[in-house]
């Protein structure tokens, strides 16, 4: 073979296994960074970009696509220890030209963290309040969509601010009182009677621990590798001491049921979405909103647990454009009547 053919090959050759040995490098060696850059590209990919807003000397960090327009622009409040990005597999599924915004909670991700914050849910919808105002996303009511914490904190923003917001989504919300107690309450009583309050299975300190969360939190059984695990539990680590503060906090009389405590004050047309295999929150939250809701549309899934968003995302994003095309024939009908 030519020498420079030869050459040419080599080259080639190791242009090539760069990346392939920086990828593997990163999976055994920093897989929490790999975790990072995973989400960089799926934002990406889908046209999510990154932006900052200030209210007074407080931060909020959010992702949005799309602008506003004829159709209601949608907000989305995550859950405990997630951050904007657990979106994204819904994301893939709606449409481009909606207008989406997705915030980091209070304390997490890129919004600010201060011992001096108030993070019951009341004061988190205090908080979403001023990312709404800052953004200007109450210039036109938009639908409000929120899981588990999330859910919790957008029902009482529906009650609290309702001339904000023209429909709601509430994913499987926490603040609920329960007939029936789920695994996860059963787990936290266990905790309780035997003092080891700080081994909160929601809050993963190691990678065996990370897995029975996933278990928990999900009906469909992901295979994940031991390395990804690792990088899982490696990139929450250094928020664990806020979790356990925020999880006392919301677990706290003050607003361990505030859901429950003002859905009567929820006037705008609501739907429900659960998972019927909750490990988490019970599904029987959803007729306690149903009889308490006056224009409640209730969804259940079958095989599907607490992680909605994960484990039916496709699912999800069509119950949520179906409920929004719904509301807009109603509109319409009323207009013509």
């Amino acid at each position: 073979m030519d020498l420079d053919v030869l050459n040419m090959f080599v080259i080639a050759g190791g242009t090539l296994a760069i990346p392939i040995l920086a990828f593997v490098a990163s999976f055994l060696l920093w897989p929490s960074a790999l975790i990072r850059i995973y989400y960089w590209y799926w934002r990406r990919a889908l046209g999510m970009q990154v932006r900052y807003a200030n209210y007074d000397d407080y931060q909020f960090c959010y992702s949005y696509r799309g602008r506003p327009g004829y159709r209601p622009s949608i907000l989305m409040l995550h859950g405990f220890s997630a951050h904007k990005d657990m979106w994204l597999s819904i994301v893939k599924f709606l449409p481009k030209n909606l207008h989406l915004v997705c915030v980091d909670m209070p304390g997490h991700e890129g919004t600010t963290r201060s011992d001096l914050d108030d993070y019951s849910i009341s004061g988190q919808a205090k908080r979403i309040h001023q990312f709404v105002e800052c953004i200007k996303l109450n210039r036109r009511p938009f639908h409000l969509v929120g899981t588990s914490m999330g859910g919790n904190v957008a029902g009482v923003y529906a009650a609290q601010y309702p001339e904000d917001i023209c429909s709601l989504t509430l994913i499987c919300p926490a603040g609920l009182p329960s007939t029936t107690d789920s695994k996860f309450i059963k787990q936290l009583r266990e905790l309780q009677k035997s003092k080891c309050i700080d081994r909160i299975p929601l809050i993963p300190s190691t990678p065996e621990e990370m897995a029975d969360m996933l278990k928990l939190c999900s009906y469909v059984r992901f295979k994940v590798p031991q390395q990804i695990l690792q990088g899982l539990v490696d990139v929450r680590i250094p928020h664990n001491e806020f979790y356990r503060k925020l999880f006392l906090e919301i677990v706290d009389e003050k607003s361990r049921h505030s859901l429950h405590e003002n859905m009567s004050k929820i006037k705008a047309p609501t739907q429900v979405i659960w998972g019927k295999q909750d490990q988490v929150l019970d599904v029987s939250g959803a007729s306690v909103l149903a009889s308490a809701i006056p224009d409640c549309h209730v969804y259940i899934l079958e095989n599907c647990g607490h992680s909605v968003v994960v484990e039916r995302p496709r699912k999800t994003a069509n119950l949520i454009l179906e409920f929004l095309a719904l509301l807009h024939s109603i509109d319409n009908n009323k207009k013509q009547a």
